[in-house]
């Protein structure tokens, strides 16, 4: 049996990216438990601060976080979160990209949700974080088409913006599968591409019980292990570069 979560981020209940979340909880549903935190439904804050929390004085967040959750006083809402997080084997985001990066509600949720502390400390990320042993699928749309968001596209590689999201989630522990991406969605097609355009998303929704369902040989998006560097975390010589956030110098 897998637990899901399943955590979306576009303010329109209608939109494709929240037909899209649920196609995603249906088809996880067969396999087991799912939950889901649809960030705007919520209402969910995605603005870390002092006053969320029992605290005076400077405000240092991760040492608030972690503080708060060894407390067991952190914010309702985070602690909500977390325990969703820790229950699910697999979590699901879905989300368009806005200005070459996710919303900021979806920014805010890894800012707050991924508490220190609880879902990754000093001693505790990586191959040893908590998440270790789950897996994290982000589901993705873009305004724009696939060539413009390929490594040589104007708009910039797809995959270099997404790259922060996945390295948090492999701060946490998770193992980060290759994301799913669905380009052209936006509200400016006319007929008659308008029709061509729902016959394709209505595809993409059709199709995502066979995504969820082949999960275990999707590949996983490869990152250099932490036995890759040195004991001042640099790139040791002869490891294999796998991106170019992280090179050799």
């Amino acid at each position: 049996m897998t637990n899901t979560l399943v955590v979306s981020a576009h303010p329109e209940p209608d939109s494709f990216t929240a037909a899209w979340a649920r196609a995603s909880a249906e088809a996880a549903a067969g396999a087991g438990d799912v939950a889901t935190s649809d960030l705007y439904a919520m209402g969910f804050d995605p603005a870390e601060r002092a006053e969320l929390y029992r605290h005076e004085g400077r405000f240092d967040p991760l040492r608030v976080q972690e503080a708060a959750a060894a407390a067991g006083t952190l914010p309702p809402e985070l602690a909500a979160e977390v325990a969703k997080i820790r229950a699910a084997d697999l979590l699901i985001l879905h989300f368009p990209i806005w200005w070459f990066g996710p919303p900021a509600m979806l920014k805010g949720w890894f800012d707050r949700a991924l508490v220190h502390g609880a879902l990754h400390a000093v001693e505790r990320r990586f191959e040893d974080g908590p998440c270790a042993g789950k897996r994290a699928l982000m589901c993705v749309s873009t305004g724009c088409r696939a060539e413009e968001c390929g490594p040589d596209g104007r708009e910039g590689d797809l995959r270099l913006l997404l790259w922060p999201l996945a390295h948090a989630l492999r701060y946490c522990g998770f193992t980060v599968l290759e994301p799913v991406c669905v380009h052209e969605v936006h509200g400016y097609h006319e007929a008659p591409a308008r029709d061509a355009f729902a016959a394709r998303i209505a595809c993409v929704l059709e199709q995502q019980a066979a995504v969820i369902d082949g999960l275990a040989s999707r590949p996983v998006w490869a990152s250099n292990p932490s036995s890759d560097f040195d004991s001042l975390g640099r790139l040791l010589p002869g490891a294999p570069v796998l991106s170019p956030f992280i090179r050799h110098a």
